[in-house]
């Protein structure tokens, strides 16, 4: 299997950026059962305007989670641009007969989620210079995990579809896996984890744009109910950077995979929801 994915810096740290858009590209390989092989760079660059060490600091924060997933590092590709971009093109390997997919989620399923919520709202308070210091710590931390723990907990259980929670948000990939499977997602909002800040910040208005995308495309395909306050609505609707692995397990291996993803101490460990029969029209439902 090969991904690639990239982005502009969304913290001032240029190693802890390298390390969340390393990790953040390394994802896609974890959520289909993979094993990171080899990676290459993936760099924009305003050399004329910025000090070359900022970019060696970038870089050096990817080799480290590059390292840490066992992969090699080939090498990359640099172009000069007016805006800083890094990430990766990952190769992994994985067994055809146990690849996860994101459409293979069963009736009677339950839905676990390996990290908090709320990475938007954190990395867009930052741009806006509105960052609480603790909060930034908190999301780096957890941006910056890579998924292979979560990957590795689900080895050997009864598990067909997985999928990482990134640009779409929570609702927005729940969708995409209840659409493909046939299902409804039923998620509890009062069971999602959030990182520390991101519900105040939420409610001050502040998220990523991809809260008001999301919304727009799922429209009443997504049925949210009057009882969830407002700004837990938005955190569910809006984009995550490097975010974790959203399962449907058989309800006979949850007990085994808790137990696995505490040990691997994952950034959260929630039982977030229940896959259900398809409602008519309606691909993900948040009570």
């Amino acid at each position: 299997m090969q991904t690639i994915d990239f982005f502009p810096p969304i913290v001032d740290d240029p190693r802890d950026f390298g390390r969340i858009a390393a990790a953040n590209a390394l994802s896609d390989v974890y959520a289909m059962g993979g094993t990171p092989f080899s990676c290459l760079n993936v760099v924009g660059f305003p050399r004329k305007s910025l000090d070359m060490s900022i970019l060696g600091e970038i870089l050096a924060g990817g080799s480290e989670k590059i390292a840490e997933s066992g992969a090699a590092l080939l090498g990359g590709h640099s172009v000069e641009d007016g805006e800083i971009k890094y990430g990766l093109s990952v190769t992994g390997i994985v067994d055809i007969d146990h690849i996860w997919s994101n459409d293979g989620a069963r009736v009677g399923d339950v839905l676990v989620l390996t990290k908090p919520l709320g990475m938007g709202a954190v990395t867009t308070s930052v741009q806006q210079d509105r960052e609480d210091p603790a909060h930034v710590a908190a999301a780096v931390e957890s941006m910056a995990t890579l998924n292979a723990g979560g990957a590795r907990a689900l080895e050997g259980l009864d598990v067909k579809s997985v999928t990482d929670v990134t640009g779409f948000g929570l609702l927005g990939h729940g969708a995409e896996m209840a659409r493909g499977s046939n299902v409804t997602f039923r998620f509890d909002a009062s069971a999602i984890p959030i990182t520390i800040g991101a519900r105040e910040l939420a409610a001050d208005g502040c998220l990523s744009g991809g809260a008001a995308r999301s919304k727009r495309f799922l429209g009443d395909r997504a049925a949210v109910a009057a009882s969830v306050p407002a700004e837990l609505v938005s955190l569910a609707y809006d984009a995550e950077t490097s975010g974790g692995l959203l399962i449907a397990v058989a309800a006979a291996d949850l007990e085994t995979l808790l137990e696995r993803l505490r040990a691997e101490a994952t950034p959260a460990c929630a039982v977030v929801g229940e896959v259900m029969a398809q409602e008519p029209g309606i691909w993900v439902r948040l009570d």
